[in-house]
């Protein structure tokens, strides 16, 4: 099959990387959709832990399974070590964890293995490609990086390398999870203190989140963005329950799909404000609430992006 002109063309695509369980699988379907060919050997994901990388992977690639996930699975042993000895792959796709396979193999072995699956014509999906790039001597044909943004691109001779997307998606991932933990503060006062029930829509700008409400909320957002930075001032521990909630202090356990995904303190939010006023669309006759954190980014909604 031949390779898409999307695919030969692209130098690299940045989405924001969504919060929240569907809208990380969906995004993941349309990136293979969009990117992926069927050729592809070499897969590689960077990211932190809680990104959201398996997720992505499972959009990606349905029913793979994932030797390693946020949902504690451990399958032992590694199919892609499995038959190894043998020189053996009775799979097509693999994947493996780099950073969690560590604790139990040495590197080199990990990366003599990689090489030998791709050898035999087998595909194989790397999270946290970045640690075995220096030992594998080939870049992946595919990178996806996952911090405040989800970054794809398909390396040439030149680049990019794994570390120049590392350095990016490392550093960004903070935004990411001060802008999610602000998001929730705020949903959770808009619904216990206002009455205002999940929002139609949840969305992203840079640094900051959006809600869409099909009626404008009769909320000042002076009063609610200091409602929400009492959470912060007070540092309330924000913490994982599972997959679907969080737990805020020793209290209120609010419904969340993306629960690893967060501050562990209220107080790790930096610069909240609320954009001062429910910006409407004509077109889906909704009303939107912006939320900011992080460094000052101006409240025009043309520099929004």
């Amino acid at each position: 099959m031949a390779v898409t002109l999307a695919q030969e063309t692209l130098m690299h695509a940045v989405y924001f990387a969504p919060r929240g369980r569907k809208r990380l699988l969906n995004l993941g379907y349309q990136l293979s959709q969009r990117y992926l060919s069927p050729l592809d050997k070499l897969i590689g994901f960077i990211g932190d832990a809680g990104s959201g990388k398996s997720l992505l992977i499972k959009g990606m690639f349905p029913g793979l399974e994932l030797t390693n996930d946020d949902e504690g699975i451990n399958v032992r042993p590694l199919p892609l070590l499995k038959n190894i000895d043998r020189g053996f792959f009775s799979s097509y796709t693999y994947h493996v964890d780099i950073r969690f396979e560590m604790a139990f193999t040495q590197i080199h072995v990990l990366a003599d293995a990689i090489k030998q699956a791709i050898a035999q014509d087998k595909r194989v999906v790397v999270e946290h490609f970045d640690l075995i790039y220096p030992y594998l001597d080939m870049n992946a044909e595919i990178l996806i990086g996952i911090g405040e943004e989800v970054i794809v691109t398909r390396p040439k001779i030149f680049g990019p390398k794994p570390q120049d997307i590392a350095d990016i998606v490392y550093k960004t991932i903070r935004y990411r999870r001060m802008a999610h933990s602000a998001e929730d503060i705020t949903c959770k006062i808009l619904e216990y203190d206002y009455g205002f029930t999940h929002p139609q829509m949840h969305g992203d700008v840079r640094h900051g989140f959006v809600l869409t409400f099909n009626v404008r909320p009769q909320v000042d957002l002076y009063e609610l963005e200091a409602r929400v930075k009492q959470y912060i001032d007070e540092g309330i521990e924000i913490s994982c329950l599972d997959d679907n909630h969080i737990q805020f202090g020793n209290g209120d356990i609010y419904h969340c799909t993306g629960s690893r995904n967060h501050v562990r303190n209220a107080s790790e939010i930096e610069n909240f404000r609320l954009v001062k006023e429910y910006i409407y669309d004509p077109i889906s006759k909704t009303y939107s609430l912006v939320g900011l954190v992080g460094e000052d980014t101006k409240n025009n909604m043309e520099v929004l992006r």
